[in-house]
């Protein structure tokens, strides 16, 4: 099942496998990074200590199975975002999930750190697609798979609505398809 590089680099960002010493960078992060996230990420409307906690110790189990592979997005010596390879889509397909720190967006930094996942994803044994989705509403992230050359696949109303405050509950689908080389 092959796993990916450790550490990723991308112009001017890093993508480093999460690790337990990044409690206090990842919690930083995403407090100063509420406002930003609250409308998109259900899960950052509750923050403790403890729960950023149990998403490390959580992010080193899924790797070691295969099953989520969570980076850190890195720069200036700062973590700026979170980013990840998800097996959540069927086989062959893997899921890419991103956030940025508000103070950290327009400079291109999400787009490296996806570009970078794109390239590791397709080096994977047996992946043959990747997939990007994201509430209609959320303008910002439909910006980097376009960027990117993902193609628009799909649009699903969400059956249970939206799950954050900024959502309207229409799911949009992206995807690439692995390169054919001759």
């Amino acid at each position: 099942m092959g796993q990916p590089a450790e550490t990723l680099r991308n112009g001017h960002v890093e993508l480093r496998r999460w690790r337990a010493s990044d409690l206090e960078p990842l919690r930083r992060a995403i407090e100063e990074s509420l406002d930003h996230l609250i409308p998109w990420m259900p899960w950052a409307a509750v923050q403790e200590r403890q729960r950023t906690a149990a998403y490390l110790e959580r992010s080193a189990r899924e790797w070691d199975s295969g099953e989520v592979y969570g980076y850190a997005i890195v720069t200036e010596d700062t973590v700026v975002g979170s980013c990840g390879l998800a097996r959540r889509i069927g086989p062959g397909g893997l899921d890419i999930g991103y956030w940025l720190h508000p103070a950290w967006t327009g400079r291109g930094l999400a787009t490296l750190a996806v570009a970078a996942l794109v390239r590791q994803g397709f080096a994977l044994p047996g992946i043959d697609r990747l997939d990007i989705v994201h509430d209609e509403a959320n303008r910002a992230s439909a910006a980097i798979p376009r960027r990117l050359g993902f193609t628009e696949v799909a649009r699903h109303q969400v059956p249970d609505g939206p799950t954050a405050p900024g959502e309207v509950g229409v799911d949009v689908i992206w995807r690439m398809h692995k390169p054919v080389t001759a």
